[in-house]
């Protein structure tokens, strides 16, 4: 019976410390779980601030000049081709593109490993945005980061009431007229295969009332009335359903060329 008593302690001893140690691998697991999430975020910061230095001037018209700025951006990163802010928002990045889609999931605008990636251009659009039809993607990512403030124009107010951001290239600038938010799986071509539309978009026009959260008609008017329309659609994840995307749309109107 002693013994019975002395074994049965034992397991109880062990299971107890089984116990303990589990709390405290999944304690201690925990605590680097935030410590690395708190480090990605500190190099989306860390990166952006760095580059903010080398934001080049929208020309508005009254003959300011980005070409100095881009210049000094493409000595960091030569695939360097754009720059994009959206008013009201923390999104205000460089944009770079890639030989392909995988380039710059991982990499940051210096070349370095991140996992936050960079904002890119889809590698099948022209990195001087000529065409009608350009495709941006970047991470989702809380906090502001990234293309995680994307989620701001599913609320409806926020999009009726922010619209505006501008598209700023080595040689002109473009005002973005935002049009339309919508929310599509990965797979709708209409969005997602650029190459179709670099032309025409009469079809994307006809595409956007019948499948977006929001839009503005008189934007899509007045687009399908323009000799030579341009739309920026901009991309991120999002959490709906299984590879789920929040998408908005943009008029590209140049205020200077």
């Amino acid at each position: 019976m002693r013994l019975a008593r002395f074994f049965l302690k034992a397991a109880n001893f062990a299971l107890s410390a089984a116990v303990f140690l589990s709390f405290l691998v999944i304690g201690a697991f925990s605590v680097y779980a935030l410590w690395d999430n708190a480090q990605i975020y500190a190099a989306v910061d860390d990166v952006q601030a760095s580059l903010l230095a080398f934001k080049p001037p929208a020309d508005d018209g009254t003959g300011a000049d980005a070409a100095a700025s881009f210049a000094e951006l493409k000595k960091i990163n030569p695939d360097v081709c754009a720059w994009l802010m959206l008013d009201n928002t923390a999104i205000d990045y460089p944009i770079v593109q890639g030989a392909d889609n995988l380039s710059y999931i991982n990499t940051d605008v210096y070349g370095n490993f991140a996992l936050s990636g960079s904002i890119f251009l889809d590698s099948d659009c022209d990195s001087a945005f000529r065409t009608a039809y350009a495709l941006l993607y970047g991470h989702h990512m809380d906090n502001s980061k990234m293309f995680g403030d994307l989620d701001l124009y599913k609320d409806e107010r926020f999009f009726r009431e922010n619209r505006s951001g501008v598209l700023i290239l080595p040689d002109r600038t473009y005002r973005l007229d935002l049009f339309a938010c919508l929310l599509l799986p990965a797979s709708e071509n209409a969005i997602f295969a650029p190459t179709q539309w670099a032309e025409n978009i009469d079809g994307l026009l006809e595409f956007v009332p019948d499948h977006a959260l929001f839009f503005e008609p008189d934007v899509l008017d007045a687009l399908s009335s323009e000799e030579s329309p341009q739309i920026l659609a901009m991309s991120t994840c999002s959490s709906e359903f299984t590879d789920a995307r929040t998408v908005v749309l943009a008029a590209m109107r140049p205020l200077s060329e």
